[in-house]
């Protein structure tokens, strides 16, 4: 579970250098491109060639998953000729992790040399127009937790990984987009394409009826639990990122449905689509 212990900013500096020291002594790889894998999408590490896997448990002052669906190993390897690392099982704020130990991976990375992030999640749909099945990339974000003071750069800020003040208007990397969108048509996926805005809610709880309808008020497309806080992070490290949700239920609007969320049909959907998602993410980081 989450770490409740208050630590200073340079001990948390210290504890990821020692981090970065610990897989660069343990492997060849330097990457450049890094994967977030979401609930149940695991399996894209298997794009991967020449793999070497470090459980989170072995490495010095990472966390560990508690998630369904989250493996909880950090895979090296190599893609044609593109060196990659990929998490299999992400961290959340709901397992009682701070902000900064959610996003802790992310400044690992950066200290490691990766230049672009990649983000997957399995997301509900708020928007009508979205089916299951639909892959979804996100152009921008509503970060629910962050108006609640939640926000990953609270805190001293270390000068090491940027500004005070970074700008999130251009958080999602339009010209990777532009990518996806190329990669998805040449696979036969474009007409499974979305573009929409992803909207963070801290869960564990699924979302009640009043709240997707607020949500939709406010312009989101789609929501989950993740992301928004390893965006953030990524992006004040001045990484390029790209990231895209597996919609893998329809949000419930109405009070007399029977339908019920629940997180055996996310990884149900996500075990569906793990192919066709593997096969896109092989072929768009070739292009990158």
């Amino acid at each position: 579970m989450g770490v409740s212990i208050v630590i200073s900013q340079e001990e948390s500096s210290g504890f990821k250098s020692r981090s970065t020291d610990w897989l660069l002594e343990r492997t060849k790889i330097r990457p450049k491109v890094a994967i977030i894998c979401g609930s149940g999408l695991g399996g894209l590490a298997e794009v991967l060639d020449d793999k070497t896997d470090f459980p989170y448990s072995d490495i010095p002052h990472f966390p560990t998953s508690t998630a369904p669906g989250h493996a909880g190993q950090l895979v090296f390897g190599r893609l044609e000729d593109h060196e990659c690392v990929c998490m299999k099982g992400r961290f959340h704020f709901y397992e009682g992790y701070s902000m900064h130990k959610v996003t802790y991976p992310v400044r690992v990375f950066f200290l490691l040399g990766v230049k672009t992030l990649i983000v997957t999640n399995a997301a509900g749909a708020l928007n009508g127009s979205y089916k299951v099945g639909d892959f979804m990339l996100i152009k921008d974000h509503i970060n629910m937790p962050g108006f609640a003071g939640q926000n990953p750069l609270c805190g001293h800020n270390d000068e090491r990984f940027g500004v005070r003040f970074p700008c999130m208007s251009d958080a999602y990397d339009p010209d990777l987009r532009a990518l996806a969108k190329q990669t998805a048509k040449e696979q036969g996926l474009d007409r499974f394409l979305k573009q929409g805005v992803y909207c963070m809610l801290s869960g564990p709880t699924f979302e009640t009826i009043a709240e997707c309808k607020v949500l939709q008020t406010l312009g989101a497309d789609a929501v989950g639990m993740s992301t928004v806080p390893e965006v953030v992070v990524a992006r004040h490290c001045g990484l390029r990122v790209f990231a895209m949700s597996l919609i893998t239920n329809i949000v419930v609007r109405d009070y007399d449905s029977n339908e019920k969320a629940n997180h055996e049909e996310v990884l149900e959907t996500t075990a569906l689509r793990t192919e066709d998602l593997q096969t896109f993410i092989r072929n768009f980081i070739t292009k990158i």
